[in-house]
């Protein structure tokens, strides 16, 4: 897809989404200070294992989103694995990565479209990293402009290993969840299946993230209605949680096929209260643009206490999560349940 055409999806993605957004905006309490966050989540198809084909569809991407008449994001967020596609499973060594590489080539591409004294910008991005010869399925966060500079690098917890997921055989585990403070409020990262489970949101929070961001690659499963299952799935995972915590919950996914299988962008931002602001199609290249306040994250919060709740038993919690881990030997799987 061109940049041109890119361009006009954005743009017609963004204007219909907006439109619904604004109207339950309108519904919540006006906020007298607002610190806000211009984002761009972008889902494309890589082309499969060709690192510098997709290095320069993220330039054009770039390009793009500077001719916007919106203007440039503060963030740009891109979905997992988009340096190589995501089922590229023994090809993962010769497509990875050492995260300082990537910011190195992301930032020739910020020069190459924007020029080289543009204004800084962050951008999030999936991709598979290799660390000294360990390789990782991996998300950076990192600032683009005359002094580049690489925030933060997560990597993957949670790898699927059922259906037509084996990732545990090709990459490792990450072993920690981490805010982390940016120009645009404190945010963690966390990729695909990590956000699938609510103890990860919940580590997120409880370490400061106002913002969680999850670029993902997720395969067409089950319909529902008009849409694929899992679409519906996410946006459900994602209401709840962001509810739950008071945080804002920004998706990135893959579109397009590898070895038969369909990936269903549906690229979304859950508010604070739980509330949908935006959604790209879930079928196609797009762009979508909206901005936030970090400002409805307190509000959210003193509307809806839960993370306070959590803070003030989770003395008791914890207790109850070390007694599971010393009940059972490393490895091992869980009890049956009666």
């Amino acid at each position: 897809m061109t940049a041109t055409k890119r361009a006009k999806t954005t743009n017609g993605v963004s204007r219909a989404q907006r439109a619904r957004s604004t109207r339950t905006r309108d519904a919540r309490p006006a906020t007298t200070q607002r610190q806000t966050v211009s984002l761009a989540l972008v889902q494309f198809a890589p082309r499969k294992g060709d690192v510098r084909a997709n290095f320069e569809r993220i330039e054009q991407v770039f390009a793009a989103l500077r001719h916007d008449k919106e203007g440039f994001p503060a963030v740009v967020v891109f979905p997992e694995a988009s340096l190589s596609g995501y089922f590229v499973e023994g090809g993962v060594a010769e497509v990875a990565l050492p995260a300082t590489t990537v910011l190195q080539r992301l930032n020739r591409a910020a020069s190459a479209a924007c020029g080289a004294n543009h204004e800084p910008f962050d951008v999030v991005l999936g991709f598979y990293e290799d660390d000294r010869g360990k390789l990782y399925n991996s998300a950076l966060y990192a600032t683009l402009g005359a002094t580049p500079a690489l925030r933060h690098v997560h990597r993957k917890l949670f790898l699927p290993t059922y259906g037509v997921f084996d990732e545990e055989r090709f990459v490792s585990r990450g072993r920690t969840i981490e805010a982390f403070e940016t120009r645009h409020g404190r945010v963690a990262i966390l990729i695909c299946e990590d956000a699938c489970h609510a103890v990860a949101v919940t580590i997120a929070a409880l370490r400061g993230a106002q913002i969680v961001y999850i670029p993902s690659a997720s395969p067409g499963r089950g319909l529902e209605d008009v849409e694929p299952a899992n679409v519906r799935m996410w946006r459900d995972i994602m209401r709840v949680a962001a509810a739950e915590h008071g945080i804002f919950m920004v998706y990135a996914g893959l579109v397009g096929f590898e070895g038969g299988k369909g990936f269903t962008g549906a690229s979304r931002l859950m508010g604070p209260f739980g509330d949908l602001r935006v959604e790209a199609p879930f079928d196609g290249a797009a762009i979508v643009r909206t901005t936030i306040s970090l400002a409805d994250v307190n509000i959210a919060r003193a509307a809806l206490p839960a993370l306070g709740d959590l803070e003030s038993n989770l003395s008791e919690i914890t207790a109850m999560f070390d007694k599971e881990v010393a009940n059972r030997p490393a490895g091992a799987p869980p009890p049956a349940r009666p």
